[in-house]
């Protein structure tokens, strides 16, 4: 906030949703802290980049500042032009009525796409279970087969009848003709 206190452009704040600013962060969905939100303070937007310094200041370079809008229209296409144009002939109750159609719309896809992830969570849950399950029922019949099959005994009785090495010796220095003599000294 330090970085953009003098900006004529920008505004960097912090707002407590738990005390006054309840109502703006209900106004601007803000369901979990902390959250950062960015834009045009009618329409903002979810920041979903580096939380560290450099990468906000980063982020706050390339997109803050002035943007399309009734008072930049400098910065807008022939497209915004022709929106923002059409929309400065309506009334403010119309613009209320329609704004609040699309506030509508946007959170019924909000709540289909809620919805849908829930749904592709608890599948994924779900399937989460069924591996562990799956692991542990595998685990259980391996040893399972290994303890009725004596496995443990053979692989004992196995190793019993291998030669006894000596770990101090290195097989590949017995078979040297030249250290030969050295051993028997």
């Amino acid at each position: 906030m330090n970085e953009y206190k003098d900006s004529k452009t920008a505004l960097v704040a912090d707002v407590d949703c738990t005390a006054g600013g309840k109502s703006l962060c209900e106004k601007h969905s803000v369901q979990g802290y902390p959250t950062i939100k960015w834009g045009e303070p009618t329409d903002l937007k979810d920041y979903d980049g580096g939380r560290d310094l450099d990468s906000l200041k980063k982020f706050a370079s390339e997109n803050l500042g002035p943007t399309c809008g009734p008072d930049n229209l400098d910065l807008c296409d022939e497209t915004d032009k022709k929106f923002i144009a059409k929309f400065k002939k309506w009334d403010i109750d119309e613009l209320e009525m329609e704004i609040d159609e699309k506030e509508q719309k946007v959170k019924k896809i909000e709540s289909a796409g809620k919805k849908a992830v829930d749904k592709l969570e608890q599948e994924v849950k779900d399937l989460q279970e069924k591996i562990e399950k799956e692991r542990t029922r595998t685990k259980d019949k391996i040893e399972k087969e290994k303890k009725n099959s004596g496995y443990n005994f053979m692989k004992a009785v196995k190793a019993s009848r291998a030669p006894k090495v000596d770990p101090d010796s290195d097989p590949d220095l017995d078979d040297d003709p030249d250290l030969g003599e050295e051993k028997a000294e």
